[in-house]
């Protein structure tokens, strides 16, 4: 088996059966030849104002950690984990205030009641497939667990999201998440992210097309505050896409409700279409910063992720199931849970407004990201290819966005 990249790529293969299989699964899920991978600004998609922090990702909210664990077996496990790690401290008694924004809630979030009730987490977010949220929770909570400053603790809550990437993986099949858990916790740094179809996006879908795992950041200037937004999502839903106002769906004949409203175009021919075709699918975005702020004014923040999940032509149709999980790293308005007073010192809600169009910004050149990113993954159910780039090119370009290369 395939056993999982770590977050910079690299494989590790674990005897010569597992190396066999991998060659196996190689073959099958990875064409000779790629097309070539380009993040959203190569193609001169930079949406909004703001300007990117140095890794243009979640990382570069200082401390932040991301890590992924891709598994691949046979012809039919296309899944995996990607975690996000808030600090290198000790997370369960060094708390992050954390809030929960549900864009369509027709999915599964693992944890959350808690988060509302407390407005904090004490876990690492992992994201998975729809299925693997169990298996994937119970592995961290013995990872956090096995911790021995955690000795004496009897209850943890794991916070794990998911989209549902059965269009190319048998998700009833759960083999391996465990592990994946471990090796994407472990691994994880605070460097560059690898996107595209890694860890809990290398069976995901958008608009047809292969998803993934897309990044982004924003860094407000010193007048405003200075502070950094971070986004990270899984990207595995649907609708008319649009890059910068631009119907890249329509001109490029694919787009929910097709067969509807232009009835010659015929039935889904693959695992991509068929999931695309009225816009269903999910989409987890996680947002980190390190404004101080507590779960009332994440919340506020969760929701204008939404407006950038909008801005690329997802109407979160009933079958997707969008949620947005945000946390601030500030050191002033961390919890200790054996605290009898918290004292926090929280932005006020007028210097609220440039991190909302931060936001708005991020998420919609991450979602860019998860797409261009992605590589052809193909499995039993068929092959999902990536969004053409060399045809998207002289789209933007007849809009004037982009240069002339």
């Amino acid at each position: 088996m395939l056993d999982l990249p770590r977050g910079d790529g690299r494989l590790h293969l674990r005897g010569i059966a597992a190396a066999a299989s991998f060659l196996a699964c190689l073959a099958l899920a990875i064409p000779v030849s790629l097309p070539a991978q380009v993040r959203a600004r190569a193609l001169g998609l930079a949406p909004g104002v703001f300007a990117p922090g140095p890794r243009n990702a979640i990382t570069d909210v200082a401390g932040v950690r991301v890590g992924h664990a891709t598994v691949s077996n046979g012809d039919s496990i296309r899944t995996g984990v990607t975690a996000i790690v808030p600090h290198g401290g000790d997370l369960f008694r060094d708390r992050v205030p954390a809030a929960l924004h549900v864009g369509n809630g027709f999915g599964k979030l693992l944890g959350v009641t808690q988060v509302r009730e407390l407005g904090e987490i004490e876990t690492p977010i992992l994201l998975t497939c729809t299925l693997c949220i169990w298996p994937a929770g119970d592995a961290l909570a013995q990872w956090m667990l096995a911790k021995p400053e955690n000795a004496a603790v009897r209850s943890i809550n794991p916070i794990v999201g998911e989209t549902n990437d059965g269009a190319l993986n048998a998700t009833r099949s759960r083999a391996g998440i465990g592990h994946a858990v471990v090796e994407a916790l472990s691994t994880a740094d605070t460097g560059v992210v690898a996107e595209g179809s890694v860890g809990a996006g290398h069976g995901t879908v958008m608009f047809g097309w292969k998803g993934g795992i897309g990044t982004a950041s924003r860094r407000l200037p010193a007048t405003l505050g200075g502070y950094t937004v971070g986004i990270l999502v899984q990207g595995n839903y649907g609708g008319v896409l649009q890059m910068a106002g631009v119907p890249i769906g329509q001109l490029l004949g694919r787009y929910a409700f097709q067969r509807d409203v232009a009835p010659d175009f015929g039935r889904p021919s693959g695992p991509g279409d068929a999931q695309a075709e009225h816009g269903d699918g999910s989409c987890m975005i996680v947002i980190a910063t390190d404004a101080p702020m507590l779960a009332r004014n994440l919340e506020r923040l969760g929701a204008r992720a939404i407006m950038g999940l909008a801005r690329t032509g997802s109407s979160a149709s009933n079958g997707s199931g969008d949620y947005v999980l945000a946390f601030s790293t500030a050191a002033r308005v961390r919890r200790n849970p054996d605290a009898a007073l918290a004292a926090s010192e929280e932005l006020g809600n007028d210097a609220m407004s440039a991190l909302f169009q931060a936001v708005t910004e991020a998420t919609e050149e991450a979602l860019y990201n998860a797409l261009l990113m992605a590589t052809p993954v193909s499995s039993r159910a068929g092959t999902v290819r990536p969004l053409p780039v060399d045809s998207v090119r002289p789209l933007l370009r007849a809009r004037g966005i982009g240069t002339s290369r």
